[in-house]
């Protein structure tokens, strides 16, 4: 079910305005400790929407400085990760003896469970991600060492793809019917899963491709072999495994399916597995219908797996 709630402080009176963005921001997210210069004009507005275990908030605020310090991190149960996306001004997100400097398109993580500190040293505006922190599926020491780093796009790697689609799938997030709302907010949870990753020293995309296709590889005999069996294996999400194969020019479907088809070609071919049945080797290799294997390898080989094996074994076993 999706929830909303939305602050402002320009409507009250100056004296309550920085008590009330504290309790707006501490409800939204985990617990914090909110400081301004008294002598400087601010206001702060808040918006959040929580779909699941996922909530985005814009939060428009500064100058000033928001602070979760150790007894508010151990006295507050809430465990999660908060990412935060940097939409106008600049931000200073520090935590874990690192400092991440956010100007507009850049990214950052941090972890509720410690403390931090975020300095505003101007009026800004940061779209905040807050996702429990399993939904990340990293190792402790992997969180320890992704916090109050910085997540650029223009750095390449898989962040120049997928900070764009972060971006549309939030704006959409909203719109769409309920059911909708669901998938696009898992989406956007696998995103930053993924981006997270590949701050953790993640491997780099032709590595990955090798890990990926090589366990399809392993599991070409798997009838139920399904593109969210091999992100969730491999723990992308499945947005970006797809972009995978498309870059290679291809689909996942597509490729297991050739893969199929050459596994079962070989065979076919081999003197040792004569005594098996055309329909063995289709099943052996994935194939739950031999009609459907048959057709497929004839649009492949131009023959029959009948008269492909007739001719290989009539040319040899090098032929």
């Amino acid at each position: 079910m999706l929830t909303a709630v939305s602050r402002a402080t320009r409507d009250l009176a100056p004296d309550d305005r920085l008590a009330a963005w504290q309790r707006a921001l501490s409800r939204t997210f985990v617990d914090v400790e909110v400081t301004v210069e008294h002598d400087r004009t601010w206001t702060g507005e808040l918006a959040a929407e929580r779909l699941g275990a996922l909530q985005i908030a814009t939060e428009d605020f500064g100058p000033g400085t928001i602070l979760r310090g150790a007894r508010t991190a151990a006295a507050d149960p809430r465990a999660h990760i908060l990412v935060r996306r940097q939409l106008t001004g600049t931000a200073l997100l520090l935590q874990d003896g690192r400092t991440a400097e956010l100007h507009p398109g850049r990214l950052a993580f941090h972890d509720a469970r410690r403390p931090f500190r975020i300095v505003l040293p101007e009026r800004q505006r940061a779209r905040v991600f807050m996702v429990p922190r399993a939904l990340l599926r990293l190792e402790e020491r992997q969180l320890h060492a992704l916090t109050a780093t910085v997540v650029d796009g223009a750095d390449g790697g898989a962040a120049g793809l997928l900070l764009p689609l972060l971006d549309g799938l939030t704006e959409e997030v909203s719109r769409p019917e309920p059911g909708r709302r669901e998938q696009l907010a898992r989406t956007v949870v696998d995103i930053l899963a993924t981006l997270a990753l590949e701050r953790t020293g993640g491997q780099p995309e032709s590595a990955l491709w090798e890990r990926i296709t090589a366990s399809v590889r392993a599991r070409l005999g798997e009838p139920g072999l399904a593109p969210r069996d091999i992100a969730d294996q491999h723990a992308i999400s499945l947005r970006y495994l797809h972009r995978l194969f498309q870059r290679q020019g291809t689909t996942v479907g597509a490729w297991i399916r050739a893969r199929r088809l050459e596994a079962a070609h070989e065979e076919l071919a081999a003197p040792g597995a004569a005594h098996r049945s055309i329909a063995a080797v289709a099943a052996r290799w994935g194939f739950t219908s031999p009609s459907h294997f048959s057709r497929a390898f004839r649009e492949t080989y131009g023959m029959s797996p009948a008269q492909w094996r007739r001719a290989a074994g009539e040319s040899g076993p090098c032929g």
